[in-house]
């Protein structure tokens, strides 16, 4: 076993470029598709990635360095830092639960499938490290071993259930078919968009306004292309950092890029995707002709759609503003800045699109999202410390997204509370929705 799981971290290590290429293909060579297409599929998909992975670069080069200007402009101080996921997952995977982070998430996913209790067959391995990390916490609160893994089935199922219900709204509205995103940063988002969609459609005036990008672009012509808008909120976050006239431009520009070049990858990506989703829904239909099969990836493939970068871009001087003015927040957000697309893609999907409400949601989900993460800001740093990570002379961490996310307090706060029975009853009621969604639906 140990074996086994020093290989699963060694090919995790390896990175999400070079895990899906070689995940696409041999899950390709099971569904029987030629090897030079499964091949091509593969690095097409990879390739894809390692553009997304290149524009998120620049994004987070961008933001970052104005995040921090801003910070130093407007003195802000508050001890807990924000380091980000890059940090959150190296810290979930670095404890003594990560490393069966990815066994545990594989094996729950195939017995649910052969239940029939999902319909989403997650090849996004990589992103395990969200069930890692709710485990690690718990683990970390309690010190109850046990309790942490059990914590991780009990989020994979959570992870399952969201990505089950939410698949429509991403068709809908992104235009994915047989996709969706099992993926812990995005799933608090739909979450919380879920009954303040209810909210918003019974608020005079709001019920009745859509902004789209395309109404946008209607509206005001060439100041509403994606583009053009990705250089007026960068121009606007240069002004905010208090750069100077060719700093400032520049963002504009790196801004302006994202929101044209991000679309480009995600194409990329579904490009090498397509024919696996085509070919794992004949085979499917096939056997269970009452099924749909959904191919569970990162929320990355949403992150493109220009709604939802121009709210995020929009929601990063607003999340600093909200950090400082909201009372008994410790959090000062700076690592996971670059991730409020991830934070907000599902939630944009509710939303169908609308840049208002995807904003108006986005301020209520990142206000939660800073008392979680300053709830949490101890068990964090105990988990950093536990799995070796340089805390770099920081006393108090903590991570907007994951960190910040209510599956943390839900998980964290029962098994604090009351604990095995509070992560019970949550196993019990996921179990009882995925019947709900899945089973009660074929058998009608």
């Amino acid at each position: 076993m140990e074996a086994i799981t020093q290989f699963l971290q060694g090919f995790v290590d390896l990175g999400a470029s070079i895990m899906l290429p070689v995940i696409i293909f041999v899950f390709a060579i099971i569904l029987k598709i030629k090897p030079g297409k499964a091949f091509t599929a593969g690095l097409t998909v990879g390739i894809g990635f390692v553009g997304l992975n290149l524009v998120i670069g620049l994004l987070t080069d961008t933001v970052g360095p104005a995040a921090s200007a801003m910070v130093d402009k407007f003195g802000l101080s508050l001890q807990t830092i924000d380091v980000g996921w890059p940090a959150a997952s190296a810290i979930a995977y670095g404890t003594i639960l990560g490393a069966m982070a990815i066994p545990v998430g594989i094996i729950v996913n195939l017995i649910l499938l052969l239940l029939g209790l999902t319909r989403t067959m997650n090849i996004d391995i990589w992103n395990f490290w969200h069930i890692a990390f709710s485990g690690s916490i718990v683990y970390m609160i309690t010190n109850d071993f046990a309790l942490g893994l059990f914590t991780m089935v009990t989020h994979s199922l959570l992870l399952y259930f969201v990505a089950d219900v939410s698949a429509k709204d991403i068709e809908e509205t992104y235009g994915l078919p047989n996709m969706t995103f099992p993926q812990g940063a995005s799933i608090a988002g739909y979450i919380t968009a879920k009954p303040l969609a209810w909210v918003f459609d019974r608020i005079p005036g709001l019920n009745h306004v859509h902004l789209d990008s395309d109404t946008i672009q209607e509206k005001i012509g060439v100041l509403g292309n994606n583009t053009v808008i990705g250089v007026i909120i960068g121009l606007v976050i240069g002004l905010l950092a208090g750069y100077d006239v060719k700093e400032t431009l520049t963002v504009g520009v790196n801004t302006g890029a994202v929101m044209m070049l991000m679309p480009r990858m995600v194409s990329l990506l579904m490009e090498g995707l397509t024919p696996i989703s085509e070919r794992a829904n004949e085979l499917l239909q096939n056997h269970f002709p009452d099924r749909d099969l959904y191919i569970g990836m990162d929320s990355a493939l949403a992150v493109g759609q220009s709604s939802v970068l121009a709210t995020s871009l929009i929601l990063v001087p607003v999340t600093l503003l909200l950090a400082v003015i909201l009372p008994g927040n410790h959090v000062l957000p700076l690592g996971d800045l670059a991730t409020l697309p991830f934070m907000i893609a599902l939630m944009t999907a509710v939303f169908r699109g609308d840049v208002l409400r995807s904003l108006l949601g986005g301020i209520v989900h990142v206000i939660v999202s800073l008392y979680i993460a300053t709830w949490a800001a101890p068990y964090i740093t105990q988990a950093a410390q536990a799995s070796g990570f340089d805390l770099k002379g920081a006393t108090s961490i903590s991570v907007l997204s994951d960190g910040g996310a209510w599956s943390t307090i839900l998980f964290g706060g029962l098994s604090q509370w009351i604990g095995w029975i509070g992560v019970s009853i949550v196993f019990v009621v996921l179990l009882f929705g995925l019947y709900a969604v899945n089973k009660r639906k074929t058998n009608v």
